[in-house]
């Protein structure tokens, strides 16, 4: 993606609690920016966020695409350290874990687009509408005829326009 009006090596992509860096998005995303970080996460959300935060270190101007559970992780990141997340991708966030829902951060400026299917049986909608609205004051929602995979979204977006 040469010339593209961002850094690929800032691009970041978290996978769910079940995924890996070899599924589905993962791979879609490293099809399309070579150099892109895709790394592998295990563990509790305790490791994976002390892993989270050794990868991007005190690094400025990330971008965060975060599926299901690696929403949720690049949720809590950016209103952590919202000064090193240039934009935040969010793909069905598990914003009702817990450690999010019963004590939603403050409110962040980081601009930040959530697509969220209407048929997800697994990451209820509504309480992430809710949490998005009230923590993410720089949103655009977008609730689409799809699952919580979200495969046949991720599948039409234009990802080179909404990362740019």
């Amino acid at each position: 993606m040469q010339g593209s009006p961002f850094d690929v090596k800032r691009l970041i992509f978290l996978h769910g609690l079940e995924g890996s860096s070899q599924g589905v998005k993962a791979n879609l995303l490293r099809g399309l920016f070579t150099g892109m970080l895709i790394p592998d996460f295990c563990g509790g959300l305790d490791e994976r966020m002390q892993a989270l935060y050794a990868r991007l270190g005190e690094g400025t101007g990330w971008t965060i695409v975060g599926s299901s559970f690696g929403g949720l992780m690049g949720a809590l990141f950016t209103c952590q350290r919202p000064a090193q997340v240039r934009r935040l991708i969010l793909l069905a966030p598990a914003l009702v874990w817990p450690d999010f829902a019963s004590a939603p951060p403050a409110p962040v400026e980081t601009p930040t687009v959530l697509y969220h299917g209407l048929r997800d049986e697994i990451v209820p909608l509504e309480p992430v509408q809710r949490l998005a609205q009230q923590v993410f004051e720089n949103l655009e929602m977008h609730v689409v005829d799809d699952d919580h995979g979200l495969y046949k979204t991720v599948h039409e977006i234009d990802w080179p326009a909404l990362l740019a």
